[in-house]
């Protein structure tokens, strides 16, 4: 196994990628993971692993942005389990049933790809895409035109005699 990127943390909280010479964010960290680069971030100071600590940011970061994968009630059952399941036995598990859940999304898609003989996700995906495209072009000729009316408006008062202006 090839060895892993090293990335460290400065007390700043910043992030530096000793790769590519450069600081990165969090939105980079997870394109790392999509990536399945491997990788490790070290505390500067203190040089401990921080690389859960980072991922988990991560994930909370994804989690306020759109629509949120883990409800208020799995995240509590997780904080309780702390306490009340052996540790390794709960991670194995949870890591154990999102590759199931992974693998099975997968071979979904291929079915589906199969029998439709298009990727389904990647065409809704498109129409979705296509649909937006047409919706905002709409909404600029309806603008334009709602612009090009007022201006046709404002010419006509313009043109008016002054005791027309007025009434």
């Amino acid at each position: 196994m090839n060895s892993a990127r090293v990335i460290k943390k400065y007390p700043n909280r910043r992030l530096y990628d000793t790769v590519e010479s450069c600081y990165i964010t969090l939105a980079d960290v997870r394109t790392l993971v999509i990536r399945k680069i491997n990788f490790v971030v070290i505390d500067k100071k203190s040089g401990d692993d921080i690389t859960r600590t980072i991922l988990l940011q991560v994930i909370t970061e994804q989690e306020q942005q759109g629509e949120a994968v883990m409800s208020p009630d799995f995240l509590s059952q997780i904080i309780r389990s702390y306490d009340k399941v052996v540790p390794g036995f709960a991670a194995n598990y949870l890591e154990q049933s999102m590759k199931l859940f992974m693998t099975q999304q997968k071979n979904l898609r291929v079915q589906v790809k199969r029998v439709v003989g298009d990727d389904p996700f990647a065409a809704v995906a498109d129409v979705a895409q296509k649909n937006i495209a047409r919706w905002k072009a709409l909404q600029d000729e309806v603008l334009r035109r709602f612009a090009g009316a007022a201006r046709a408006e404002d010419n006509r008062v313009q043109l008016l005699p002054r005791d027309q202006k007025k009434a």
